[in-house]
């Protein structure tokens, strides 16, 4: 399924927006408004505080800015403890910083000390300090320590002269040198603290003015403005203590900011940061240490933030095998700036508490190069010593992360990063592949400046992705662990110094002329704000792992100008096996785009290893890369069979402070046609490959034949992927690619299964031809026979060589025919396309009637009100697989029948037998013509928006709201409310028309809000016949009772008017009889009556009887029904667990889970930023607050009742 991400995104904007209704779900955005609130306060408590304190003339304390004094002594046993690794590393830096004064002190000049990025002597003060703290009798170091302080406090300033805009250099000193003095304090005379106190009120109070007028004051998210914060409010809270007042707005400052970031944080649901590893640590490093300081010095509470959370995997899922390298998404070095060390220890002990954090901390530190150009800065490696010395937490022990030790995949879906058989040791067998295509900023960035749903957000000038590279579809390959395609890592923005297509003539080229790659390219930083470059995106497609084998996808048409006028620019990779991957690039262009040729690039910085040419059997040109004897090799050839010469170059480009060296495999191709399809194969040493061509080249999709090992692979692709319809007859699933391989099958995003033995069809021509020629051949042996002895049989000569002629002719033209209609080479597509496409078409559709028919998925979802089934649209919502579609609304009505539908429950059921004997005909017609007709239903809706008469009938149609309306309105009033809420409804048709507009072949998802659909599943199964797909969402009873009396006031059980529902549905209405015992009334309902007869009943006991009523009867009736059509499933599985249920509920409609879906059910679960109707947030807490605010007799109460059904479904007994 593929995610409409071309301009029609509607997520943020229908889930941020705070509208509370029925029908449409909203998110939070009243926390950000909770914590203004709660800063005022804290503010004027804390300026109360100080005035009272400097009144009194307090002693100071110190440390106080990460322990207190009474902590030191803790501290230094620890040293000799249970942190004695954390101290042998800090003595060790000391002991390297004391060992070359010249180099790692300040220089005694300001003018050296001005003249170069100076980040490195902020940097290093905390862990020296810290040691002095930690060793107060080792005289050398502390006077190390206050020869270094005292240079730095005589600097007239911290700037770097040839960087005057940028204040990072100050923000690192400031945080240093303000550190290393709480640290120091004691150890210091009164004139050295009241000296080193004014360095840092006077660099405090600059870095607070810079706030005002720089870009970091501004732009969230983004490594200068946390690092440059944290440097205010650490300044801030070591000068505030002796200062006064002024500090308390620095303060403000620095926390307005940083919980605004904290806030957009918990919107990235994968953990990661646009800025790529390297830079994603530096701001981390910053954001770890505000969020320690916020709580220990604010009472300010972020460990429960979603980011957080999920942050330790931005790490273990991006490292290569042998714990040493790391992706190199955006700009990077070969791995981390600063930590990761401290940051995972800190998640360790305030988020995760498993181990994971100590044991990956430990790993990085045990495999640390000690040469070469993956050894950490001399300006970064030391810098976060002191945190992970104080946040370690001995007691976890360390432990890796489940199912490590074997190669998995995971999907960054809010980053637009995939990666395979990351955080593994570096061996022989473990290898490494990443893929991008993501978008700008990341999904939740871009997705909140397009759709703007924060007022204090100012789209892009909000966000700095700067750091960002054009690298939308790029990929890196490292088979054994050996890098062979690989990022170039830190450089200027050039699309031919990442992994992708460049395109050419473009008529918009503004480098490399005539070659244009993507958008925001040509200059030290991506260009982010102008014509089409805010609006750059990319989209994995699919991602999924089956075994040893990956398949992944992504689509990065919309990372390229439309002035090139390109449809597709669409990216497969299939990992075969772990030394072989296979790579796709499809293409599609408008009939008069500009463009006619394509050019690849593969990078590698391995200095040590050169790319040299290469020949795949004297047929395909290529590469390969020797090491040390061991062959790397790639080569590549177009749909035509064309396999131009490479061009293999070398470049050097300006990174940071220095030059860096790549090198890259060029190859281009030519577009003569609107289609092109190239393939790219990457092979390590210890695989054979022998053959590799294409075999089937049509419109919708590719087949390639690959022989790896003496093994055959056939491997199915669908590149026309945002039609459902085309990937079920293209692959007979509705996944987009499947391998035929040894008997077995793998259809990616469902499984592997076996499949008969058969003989391919370009093999199926050779044994009969064999057999003709044998034939043939006997024929003419016995012929020339008869020639030698033709005086013994009186035979004509002439006569008989005509006949042996026509013999030989006419078998061979029998040959000719079978070869030729079971050929599956190029030159017989050639003569016989059509009638092979026809024949395979015949084919499948054979297959089809056999067995398993394929069939395009129906969806049905039901469950009782207020069970939370709403949630589920966030998988379904705005996808090219799917319309979602709520019932009823005002336009799409379930028409009136004999029987009239409950809009909150009934005791009836509908079976098989209701269809065949033509009950309920108008409603059979109506599924009918909604399931299978929606486009047409749709568009015979007559949307009368400002009529009066559909108003009034429309009001008339709602008049359980009315019925609960208290007030009494005015004929003006309900003639604005009428109309307001018709032009809502209309729209919504609207909507669904212009989804159908661009996805024709979209599959209806009826939401179906009244409970009584619940027990007439099998009557939907007899209409739609196999293609139903039913989803019966189930809720523990006892939050269900709880969200119906108690979240909402008036509560939902008032609004619904249950108390009247449920005294009116055994009886009959307007002359419509409801159902009796002998036609379709659910017997469990029996109880729920007797419960409504007796006086002394109440609300739980009602509502208990009735969700055991509906879910027994629903649980017998639905379970008549083929796994394969109905799945049952939980809502606290769905919040809980949503990456596993949604992959289960996908897995039943036979779709592979696409990522853009997993981004926004985790958004929804785990965020606590959006809500349902009548439910309030969503999250794994929230779900359960019946347990805290449900009086304990009522829980016992619904558990007397519930008890034996909630144990048959999972649900445990609070109260024994």
């Amino acid at each position: 399924m593929a995610l409409m991400f071309m301009g029609h995104t509607l997520f943020l904007a229908l889930t941020m927006f705070p509208v509370f209704t029925f029908e449409e779900s909203v998110s939070n955005y009243s926390d950000w408004v909770t914590f203004t609130e709660n800063v005022d306060r804290y503010e004027k408590e804390q300026l109360e505080g100080l005035s009272a304190e400097q009144k009194l003339k307090k002693t100071v304390l110190r440390p106080s800015l990460y322990f207190d004094a009474e902590d030191v002594q803790a501290l230094r046993q620890k040293a000799h403890t249970s942190h004695s690794h954390l101290f042998r590393a800090i003595r060790s830096a000391v002991t390297v910083m004391l060992s070359n004064p010249s180099y790692y002190l300040p220089p005694p000049k300001h003018v050296d000390f001005a003249a170069k990025w100076n980040e490195i002597y902020g940097n290093n003060l905390p862990p020296l300090a810290f040691y002095c703290l930690l060793c107060p009798e080792d005289k050398a170091a502390f006077d190390f320590a206050l020869e270094y302080m005292d240079r730095m406090a005589g600097y007239k300033n911290w700037l770097v002269e040839n960087a005057p805009g940028d204040e990072v250099p100050l923000g690192h000193s400031l945080t240093g040198f303000a550190t290393a003095f709480d640290f120091l304090y004691n150890s210091l005379e009164k004139e050295r603290r009241q000296k080193y106190l004014e360095k840092i009120w006077s660099v405090s109070e600059e870095m607070y003015e810079y706030s005002k007028v720089r870009s970091w004051g501004k732009q969230l998210l983004h490594n200068h403005q946390a690092t440059n914060m944290l440097a205010l409010l650490i300044g801030a809270l070591v000068a505030g203590v002796d200062k006064g007042s002024q500090a308390n707005i620095w303060k403000h400052t620095v926390v307005d900011v940083m919980e605004k970031t904290m806030f957009l944080l918990n919107h990235i649901v994968d953990g990661s940061l646009d800025e790529g590893v390297a830079y994603g640590s530096y701001t981390a490093k910053s954001v770890t240490q505000y969020v320690f300081l916020a709580q220990r010095h604010f009472g300010i509470n972020n460990l429960e933030n979603n980011w957080l959370k999920m942050h330790f995997w931005f790490y273990y899922a991006t490292l290569l095998p042998g714990f040493q390298r790391t992706v190199g998404v955006a700009d990077s070095n070969y791995n981390w700036f600063y930590g990761p060390e401290s940051q995972l220890v800190f998640l360790d002990k305030f988020i995760m508490k498993n181990g994971a954090g100590n044991w990956l901390a430990q790993q990085i530190r045990k495999h640390r190069p000690k040469d070469g150009p993956m050894v950490p800065s001399t300006a970064q490696r030391w810098s976060t010593l002191h945190t992970e010395f104080i946040w370690y937490a001995a007691e976890i022990t360390p432990q890796p992360p489940p199912d490590y030790g074997t190669a998995k995949m995971h999907v960054f879906p809010n980053w637009g990063v995939v990666t395979y058989g990351a955080g593994l040791p570096n061996s022989q067998t473990n290898t490494f592949v990443s893929f991008k295509s993501g978008k700008l900023g990341g999904r939740a960035v871009y997705d909140i400046v397009h759709f703007q749903p924060y007022a204090w957000i100012d789209g892009w000038r909000s966000f700095n992705p700067g750091h960002e590279h054009p690298d939308q579809n790029s990929f890196t390959f490292a088979p054994n662990g050996q890098v062979f395609v690989s990022e170039a890592l830190y450089g200027p923005k050039f699309s031919h110094l990442n992994n992708v297509l460049v395109f050419a003539p473009s008529p918009t080229s503004q480098c490399n002329q005539p070659w244009e790659g993507q958008l925001g390219e040509c200059a030290q930083w991506l260009k982010w704000i102008g014509d089409e470059v805010g609006d750059s995106t990319g989209e994995i497609i699919t991602a999924s792992q089956a075994g040893d084998m990956m398949f992944v996808s992504g689509e990065a048409v919309s990372a390229y100008t439309s002035a090139m006028k390109l449809k597709s620019v669409y990216r497969v990779l299939l990992l075969l096996n772990s030394q072989t991957l296979l790579v796709v690039d499809h293409i599609e262009k408008e009939e008069d785009s500009p463009v006619n040729s394509v050019s690849a690039f593969f990078h590698n910085l391995d200095i040590d290893f050169k790319y040299i040419p290469y020949k795949f059997k004297n047929r395909y040109n290529g590469a390969m890369m020797d090491v040390w004897d061991a062959h790397y090799k790639m080569f590549w050839f177009d749909h035509h069979g064309s396999s131009p010469v490479a061009r293999i170059q070398e470049a050097e480009q300006a990174a940071e402070f220095k030059k860096r060296w790549t090198q890259f495999v060029n190859v281009t191709f030519p577009m003569k046609n609107t289609l092109t399809r190239i393939v790219y194969l990457f092979y390590g040493p210890y695989v054979n490959v022998s053959n590799c061509r294409l075999i089937d080249n049509a419109k919708s999709g590719f087949q390639i034949s690959l022989s790896v090992n003496n093994t055959d692979n056939t491997i199915s692709v669908v590149t026309e992927y945002q039609n459902l319809k085309t990937r079920f007859d293209y692959l007979g699933f509705g996944g987009f690619a499947k391998v035929v391989h040894e008997n077995k099958v793998t259809k990616f995003g469902l499984g592997t299964e076996s499949v008969e033995k058969q003989i391919k069809n370009h093999r199926v021509g050779f044994p009969f031809g064999f057999k003709v020629n044998i034939i043939a051949g006997l024929i003419l042996g016995v012929s020339l026979v008869i020639l030698a002895f033709q005086w013994r049989f009186y035979i004509s000569f002439s006569k008989m060589l005509r006949w042996i002629l026509i013999l030989v002719v006419t078998l061979w033209l029998i040959e000719l025919v079978d070869v030729w209609s079971m050929c599956t080479r190029p030159i017989c597509a050639k003569w016989s396309s059509d009638m092979t496409r026809l024949e395979h078409d015949k084919g499948n559709k054979a297959k089809q009637l056999e067995g398993n028919p394929v069939v395009l998925p129906d969806v049905i979802i039901t469950s009782l009100p207020a069970s939370g089934a709403e949630i589920l649209k966030q998988l379904f919502f705005n996808t090219s697989d799917f319309l979602y579609i709520r019932i009823p609304t005002s336009y799409l009505e379930i028409p009136e029948t004999e029987f009239e539908i409950d809009s909150f429950v009934d005791p009836c059921e509908w079976k098989v037998s209701d269809v065949q004997n033509g009950h309920f005909r108008l409603i059979q017609g109506w599924l009918q013509s909604l399931v299978r007709g929606t486009k047409l239903h749709l568009q015979n809706i007559n949307l009368y928006e400002a009529s009066r008469s559909k108003a009034a009938q429309h009001s008339a149609i709602s008049k359980d709201k009315r019925k609960r309306s208290k007030k009494r309105e005015s004929l003006s009033e309900q003639r604005s409310r009428a109309r307001g809420s018709q032009d809502k409804d209309a729209e919504y048709i609207r909507e669904l028309r212009r989804h159908l507009v661009y996805y024709p072949n979209a599959r209806p998802v009826l939401s179906l809000s009244s409970g009584s659909w619940t027990l007439k599943l099998p009557f939907f199964q007899e209409i739609l016949g196999p293609s139903m797909r039913a989803l019966y969402v189930v809720r523990d009873p006892r939050a269900w009772i709880y969200s119906m009396l108690y979240k909402n006031k008036p509560s939902l059980y008032s609004l619904k008017n249950v108390p009247q529902r449920l005294a009116a549905m055994f009886k009959g209405e307007n002359g419509k009889e409801k159902c009796s015992l002998n036609e379709g009334y659910a017997f469990e309902y029996e109880s729920l009556r007797k419960e409504l007869s007796n006086p002394n009943s109440n609300a739980v006991s009602a509502l208990s009887y009735l969700w055991l009523a509906n879910t027994a009867a629903a649980l017998r009736i639905n379970g008549d029904l083929q796994p394969t059509n109905y799945q049952l499933v939980k809502f606290e599985d769905i919040v809980s667990f949503p990456q596993k249920t949604a992959e289960t509920i996908f897995a039943f409609l036979g779709i592979p889970l696409p990522p853009a879906s997993l981004n926004q059910i985790l958004f929804v679960t785990s965020t606590s930023l959006f809500y349902l109707p009548y439910e309030g947030e969503i999250s794994p807490s929230s779900i359960h607050a019946w347990k805290k605010n449900m009086p304990n007799e009522e829980i016992r109460r619904i558990e007397d009742i519930c008890s034996s059904l909630m144990d048959h479904l999972g649900y445990p007994k609070f109260i024994e």
